[in-house]
């Protein structure tokens, strides 16, 4: 697995277009690295900026845009609603593939030696790669901002990691670490109160607010037996957030981050903020997510709200981001488009034409073309993506059908089922035509000397056990996946369990045709045990995919009397 790490550097400039693509193009010139997304705010007048690659890419492109934003941003003359202290506040890195966090540590450790050595800028490490538990939080580092380090950097406590102990006015000091993946994310009201935005962040935020005797906002703080201040926790774990209005857009917002989003999700921030908004007699008007989001948030959001509504999950991934952006109000600043702020889209090799990306016509043109890919393997797995897709509808329509009101959770966990076994068999639609090409390409490969002759052999041999294991694949979960459509035949509603036992047709059928490419790729192992193994295995498959389609069939047949 290739090594991967994100990087999300905050610059403090999000008005000035040319200076923001001057700072950007440092990061595109760097081999290896993939700029994702680059999100400019005017009111907090500083840009989110996120790339991803090889560590040591993502180094060097980080250490350029660095060094241009110290180039180009003079701090004396920043003036913005966001926190900061430099041109460049902030700097994490995140493990994405293939990586430790402790690796993830040693590379922002070198990166921060770099700059404070080569640029002269001070800097500090923050969370994982911070040894001293007083500093770890960036929150922390970051109090007094630009204004007050020019005093603090000179406290004994407050000597930088790396880089000189004199602030720098035209740079300021940056924070670089390693952390867990994190989730800008403001929450929009109907208020241009400051004051009351905070006192609502105050009331999620992890760290909550000091105790005070009498009076929450001016009565005296309350201590413990050490001095020092009491705290009265907020409502969300793994969550940090202030209060602020947004001149741009005339509202106040609660801006978060979820620094843990297994921990506190976004659909459970956004609800909890909601709640507390109504309590102080505020209403929440939508969001907006800050940079970029994992997919797999948006869709647990989409099933959040949709099991809010009692209705149905197993739904398409578009449907459930869809219901996500509605449901959170991602939309209501600027449109929300999944494609330019989901990470796992914009990692996607565009350039490669996927034939489940393809219209239905031109995929059975590229089927009846000359080339002999795709062939019977993906037209196989194909099959048995549309068999269990009608044994999903079923479930969904069972759902939501009336008077069985108080069973769509249990049809809603048989059509998230058969959405699962639906989508792993589309991706073997493009797995199987890969598997030809593996074959192909090693069967181009020279075959001059008797080394050479070796190695096209045995990467022949390898494509090939490859080619048997792909369409073996197909056949365990087209089988598997008949569980949902006999339970749909069984307990669905009745009016659709014809779709169903077409759906057993089309399983069999996918586990059938894709045992013959396992078959026929067979004769050309050389592994005579594995191919043994792999043709019993077949055979029980097969038994049991056609046993299951007699009883699906039967159970029709049995209700269209």
């Amino acid at each position: 697995m290739e090594r991967l790490i994100e990087c999300v550097p905050n610059f403090s400039e999000g008005c000035d277009m040319n200076v923001i693509r001057e700072i950007t193009s440092e990061i595109e010139k760097v081999a290896g690295v993939k700029l994702l997304n680059v999100d400019p705010g005017k009111a907090t007048n500083r840009t989110v900026v996120t790339f991803v690659g090889t560590p040591e890419a993502v180094c060097e492109a980080a250490f350029c845009a660095i060094r241009k934003a110290g180039q180009l941003i003079d701090m004396r003359r920043h003036k913005g609603e966001h926190p900061r202290m430099g041109a460049t506040d902030v700097c994490p890195l995140i493990p994405v593939a293939g990586i430790s966090m402790e690796e993830t540590v040693a590379y922002a450790k070198s990166l921060g030696e770099r700059v404070g050595r080569e640029l002269g800028i001070p800097v500090y490490l923050y969370e994982y790669a911070q040894p001293d538990v007083s500093r770890k939080n960036l929150s922390v580092i970051r109090a007094g901002e630009y204004e007050g380090f020019f005093k603090k950097i000179k406290q004994p406590g407050w000597k930088p990691d790396f880089g000189p102990s004199e602030f720098p006015a035209g740079t300021g000091a940056t924070v670089i670490g390693a952390r867990d993946f994190l989730v800008a994310y403001n929450v929009n009201l109907n208020t241009t109160s400051v004051r009351r935005a905070n006192s609502i962040a105050f009331d999620v935020r992890e760290a909550g607010r000091v105790k005070r005797e009498g009076n929450p906002v001016t009565g005296k703080i309350v201590t413990d037996e050490k001095g020092n201040p009491v705290n009265i926790p907020g409502s969300l774990k793994s969550v940090k957030a202030i209060g602020w209005y947004i001149e741009e857009y005339g509202i106040a917002q609660i801006s978060m981050n979820l620094t843990n989003i297994n921990i506190t999700p976004v659909h459970i921030a956004f609800d909890e903020v909601c709640r507390k908004a109504e309590a102080r007699g505020i209403r929440v008007t939508g969001s907006e997510l800050v940079g970029l989001v994992p997919l797999k948030s948006m869709l647990d959001a989409g099933k959040y709200f949709l099991a809010r509504q009692k209705r149905s999950a197993g739904v398409s991934e578009k449907e459930l981001i869809k219901i996500a952006v509605k449901s959170l109000g991602l939309d209501e600043l600027a449109p929300f488009k999944p494609g330019e702020r989901i990470i796992e889209y914009l990692l996607e090799d565009k350039t490669k034409k996927k034939l489940v990306s393809m219209t239905l016509e031109e995929f059975s043109d590229e089927t009846a073309s000359e080339s002999p890919a795709p062939g019977g393997g993906s037209i196989s797995a194909y099959i048995g993506a549309l068999g269990v897709s009608l044994g999903t509808m079923v479930a969904n329509l069972s759902s939501h059908k009336p008077g069985w009101d108080d069973r769509w959770e249990e049809f809603s966990v048989w059509a998230e089922k058969g959405r699962q076994y639906r989508d792993a068999l589309m991706k073997m639609v493009d797995e199987d035509t890969g598997a030809f090409n593996k074959i192909m390409s090693a069967m181009g490969l020279p075959k001059g000397n008797d080394e050479e002759k070796k190695q096209r052999t045995q990467a022949i041999q390898a494509a090939t056990k490859y080619a048997i294991e792909v369409p073996l694949r197909v056949m365990e979960i087209s089988c598997d996946s008949m569980e949902v459509i006999k339970a749909m035949a069984e307990t669905g509603n009745p009016n659709s369990v014809t779709d169903a036992a077409v759906g057993a047709l089309c399983a069999r059928s996918a586990v059938m045709g894709a045992f013959l490419n396992v078959k026929i790729n067979a004769k050309g192992l050389a592994d005579k045990k594995f191919v043994e193994d792999v043709i019993s295995k077949g055979n029980k498959i097969q038994e049991r995919a056609q046993k299951k389609e007699d009883e699906i069939l039967a159970i029709t047949a049995e209700k269209i009397k």
